[in-house]
């Protein structure tokens, strides 16, 4: 006697188990593309460091400069920069080329110093004593006064007072250079006088008893 076969059911046979995972098909336009990048950002980074290689020392400001003074080296620091040919700044070995000159324009600290920064002029401090002055507006002639200016400091009353001096007293003086005004339109104004003259002149600032005037002909 012989036992009746079992129907196998169509489908649920035993599945074979792999361990292998299927290959994807490899695009090679994908490869290339990568490679492609690789090959940029190699070269990019060269470049960066090839060019940081290359950097030159240059002049900066240590120091915010105003308009009209005179450049010394406390003023300077050196910096790394990587040639430009849209910058001109001056070489650090240039540094006694500068020295001694005054400045064309209120320098920023830590701007490049060009050579068209400063400009030669005389030296109007030689022999004399620089005091600063802070004038008001109207007290100085606006927008006239540079560095070289030879002006007269004149003694005005004090406040209040009602009795104006016939010829009132006055200073000679150079100008040395003219601060920014700051928000009320206040300038310093640095000038340079002879030692004689310096504590008068300090005083009558310290008291806002000044104004100056232009000298005729002075270059300014």
């Amino acid at each position: 006697m012989t036992k009746p076969r079992q129907p196998v059911e169509q489908g649920l046979g035993p599945v074979p188990i792999t361990t292998s995972v299927p290959r994807r098909a490899r695009r090679p336009m994908l490869a290339a593309a990568g490679a492609a990048l690789a090959v940029v950002g190699a070269l990019g980074a060269y470049a960066m460091v090839n060019q940081a290689g290359d950097r030159v020392p240059v002049l900066a400001l240590a120091r915010a400069v105003p308009k009209g003074q005179v450049l010394t080296a406390q003023d300077l620091t050196v910096a790394q920069v990587a040639p430009d040919p849209a910058l001109a700044p001056v070489p650090q070995q240039d540094a006694s080329q500068v020295l001694g000159k005054t400045a064309t324009a209120d320098l920023a600290q830590g701007s490049l110093l060009t050579r068209g920064s400063v400009a030669a002029g005389p030296d109007v401090t030689a022999g004399k004593t620089v005091v600063g002055v802070l004038a008001k507006p109207g007290q100085l002639p606006a927008g006239m006064l540079e560095p070289g200016s030879s002006v007269q400091v004149v003694q005005t009353p004090a406040q209040g007072e009602g009795k104006v001096p016939a010829a009132p007293l006055t200073i000679l003086a150079s100008v040395v250079s003219v601060g920014s005004p700051d928000a009320n339109g206040n300038s310093v104004v640095d000038l340079a006088v002879n030692p004689g003259d310096a504590p008068q002149l300090a005083v009558w600032a310290a008291l806002g008893q000044v104004a100056i005037t232009l000298q005729s002909g002075s270059a300014g």
